[in-house]
């Protein structure tokens, strides 16, 4: 790899900023300095040192996000504010995107990454990767739901969902209001909603809590991410 496209990829400034680090002396490789930015270097051999701080070369990034409403699960956005205008600029150079998509008025777990083995692992319909939710729902959920669910509901324009998995969590009778948690396995478009829809009910918050093995870390503040464990990694990789 060039050393300028490397040290530009690693965070530190555009590649005439780069440029002017080189010419400046601020950068040697394995102890040696360099001034030209087209030379190749090694980035798992190559010891690469800028003003004295050891540049770590990082190939893939992964995030955790905890979504917040009111932005889109997009890279960019000619109109609304997207995940990736959540993330650090030293954090957004290797241009990580999101895995799936989230509403804009949903909010919860949503993996941010450059990987795109894995996002294709975790989005192929072939693998039934699990999706959590927890929803407040405008009506009254009842056991002919979760059977309903369970069988497979067929949404409003004729296609049949997998079984799911729907538990109440608590009824407000007088508010004629339900929180539930439900499990799918496959990701179609606005499915939990258009769920509901088929039964004739509506949700009116919605969060996801887990993908497949990786869940929500509930410490993790609404806006902000963090990078993935190696164990939560490692739990997305064996899915």
């Amino acid at each position: 790899m060039r050393l300028d496209k490397l040290l530009a990829n690693m965070g530190f400034g555009t590649r005439k900023t780069v440029k002017t680090l080189l010419k400046a002396k601020e950068v040697t490789v394995n102890g040696r300095v360099i001034k030209d930015g087209k030379s190749q270097v090694d980035p798992d051999k190559d010891k690469v040192v800028v003003a004295g701080e050891a540049v770590e070369y990082q190939e893939f990034v992964y995030f955790m996000l905890h979504k917040p409403q009111g932005v889109v699960s997009a890279t960019n956005d000619n109109l609304h504010k997207t995940v990736i205008d959540l993330l650090a600029p030293k954090d957004q150079v290797l241009d990580p995107f999101p895995v799936g998509r989230l509403d804009k008025d949903t909010e919860g777990l949503l993996l941010l990454t450059n990987d795109g083995t894995l996002a294709h692992n975790l989005l192929s319909p072939k693998k039934h990767v699990d999706k959590c939710y927890k929803a407040t729902i405008n009506g009254i959920v009842n056991e002919q739901d979760i059977v309903a669910f369970k069988n497979g509901i067929t949404l409003n324009d004729g296609f049949n969902c997998q079984s799911a998995e729907l538990d109440i969590l608590s009824i407000d009778v007088d508010a004629e209001q339900s929180i539930i948690q439900v499990t799918i396995h496959e990701g179609k478009f606005h499915q939990v909603k258009r769920m509901f829809e088929a039964v004739d009910k509506s949700v009116t918050y919605l969060k996801r809590l887990s993908m497949g093995n990786l869940k929500l870390d509930e410490t993790l503040e609404i806006g902000k991410y963090r990078q993935l464990t190696e164990e939560e990694l490692s739990s997305l990789t064996n899915e």
